[in-house]
């Protein structure tokens, strides 16, 4: 999957590369998965902020959840896109997720927290653990280059500084 990220994403690769598996090492912290449960958090993984590269903006979901669709599309795991794509669009909710999918949903709308807050948030995870997970996949600018992207995005949309975050 990696690989067929866009040279759009250029310099930043390593940062949200290393975001990625952060996020996956948080998922499964917070529970043992199944096979084809890991495969579906690897996979929304793979695409929830791509977005942000593919469209340069950072009102980013249905660009990401685009991106997985088509993935999708050629594999045999195509019956999978619409947890998947729920997945995307409801990882930053700001509230628990309860509605169709639930367990995974919930499960990386969590972990992404937990790297988004730099750990502050672990929702359990013990602090060394976390610590671990972070030298093992450095930041590599990821969370500085993001917060570039949103204060452009601010400046140009004061009302609407983050079009990504539900309630």
């Amino acid at each position: 999957i990696l690989a067929r990220w866009p040279e759009s994403v250029g310099g930043e690769r390593a940062g949200y590369r290393n975001h990625v598996c952060r996020l996956l090492h948080f998922c499964f912290a917070l529970r043992e998965c199944s096979a084809p449960e890991k495969q579906k958090l690897i996979i929304a993984g793979a695409f929830h902020d791509l977005g942000i590269w593919i469209d340069d903006t950072f009102d980013y979901i249905p660009a990401s959840v685009a991106a997985a669709q088509a993935y999708l599309r050629n594999t045999p795991e195509s019956s999978w896109a619409p947890e998947i794509a729920r997945i995307i669009t409801e990882h930053h909710k700001i509230t628990r997720y309860r509605g169709p999918n639930q367990p995974l949903v919930e499960l990386f709308r969590r972990a992404d927290l937990v790297d988004l807050s730099l750990g502050l948030v672990r929702f359990g995870i013990p602090r060394a653990d976390v610590e671990q997970v972070i030298r093992a996949f450095p930041n590599a600018g990821f969370h500085a280059g993001l917060a570039k992207r949103a204060a452009r995005w601010f400046l140009r949309h004061p009302l609407q500084p983050f079009p990504m975050l539900k309630w």
